[in-house]
């Protein structure tokens, strides 16, 4: 395995993992955003207001796109274990 194959690699397990965590990410940036919107609008300064719905969305967001992350860290992991193995790219 040369470098340059060693850093594709290296890039694709970025991408899975951007790919895997960011719809709960962003989900949380926005629901918080909102949430900080709202509180700067009201003067209510209550941090368990931010916290909570925050939470209850990001875990709603994985429950739907718990199928689509299975599947990506699925292929990344197959691929993992069959350079492991064959000691080259597929």
């Amino acid at each position: 395995m040369t470098g340059a194959e060693l850093l594709d690699l290296a890039r694709e397990g970025f991408w899975v993992t951007l790919m895997v965590a960011g719809p709960a990410m962003i989900a949380g940036l926005i629901v918080g955003l909102g949430i900080a919107l709202i509180q700067a609008l009201t003067q209510v300064q209550e941090m368990t207001l931010v916290f909570v719905p925050r939470i209850i969305v990001m875990f709603m967001v994985i429950a739907v796109t718990l199928p689509f992350m299975g599947a990506t860290l699925g292929r990344f992991a197959t691929k993992i274990f069959a350079i492991i193995a064959g000691g080259d790219l597929p």
